[in-house]
């Protein structure tokens, strides 16, 4: 641990990536903690934006037990949990997969700018888990804002840190549509300013 902060005090910018299974995830939620409390811009993808709120309710709620399904099945404070309509007996086709509509919910935040002020973005998904509807509030009421979401209102897609100059998480997955010449608005901004 000593040494991956070391690693990341050298980090212009910390990129998070999505996953499956609990491997790396400790380093992972360290170098959210890390990013956030440091202000160095950070970008969780997938398991890296479900990482950043498992580490915001641990350190700034004092959820020291919050956790995913995923990991601890039977966390006190399950703030990523497994889809209600993803099946839990059949890994074949239970994904939440492909492209998706993401509605933002105000012009105000950076991923919006990021996007050019659009109302809506169509990415692609490849995930099980998701922000537990029942905790955003109190994320949101401590400071984690979620202003991208699914078209039901339900799902949460894109986070954002106000109070960071660039922390963001999202559930979708920018790099599946990024091509040479053309990559990822989260990812290309980001790159230029490096």
């Amino acid at each position: 641990m000593f040494r991956s902060i070391l690693h990341l005090q050298n980090a212009a910018f910390v990129l998070v990536p999505g996953g499956f299974g609990d491997r790396g995830v400790k380093g992972m939620i360290l170098a959210a903690k890390y990013a956030r409390e440091n202000n160095v811009p950070y970008l969780g993808i997938c398991l890296g934006m479900q990482t950043s709120v498992i580490e915001f309710a641990r350190s700034v709620l004092s959820l020291e037990r919050a956790d995913s399904t995923e990991f601890d099945e039977h966390t006190p404070n399950p703030v990523i949990v497994f889809m209600p309509e993803v099946s839990r007996t059949h890994m074949g086709s239970t994904m939440r997969l492909g492209s998706r509509r993401t509605l933002f919910q105000t012009p105000d935040y950076i991923t919006s700018k990021l996007y050019h002020n659009l109302e809506y973005v169509d990415e692609r998904h490849r995930h099980r888990y998701e922000v537990n509807p029942d905790v955003i509030g109190i994320l949101e009421e401590a400071g984690l804002k979620f202003v991208g979401k699914d078209d039901s209102g339900r799902r949460m897609e894109i986070l954002e840190l106000p109070s960071h100059p660039f922390y963001v998480g999202v559930q979708f997955h920018p790099e599946f549509k990024s091509r040479p010449g053309k990559p990822s608005a989260l990812i290309a901004n980001k790159l230029n300013e490096i």
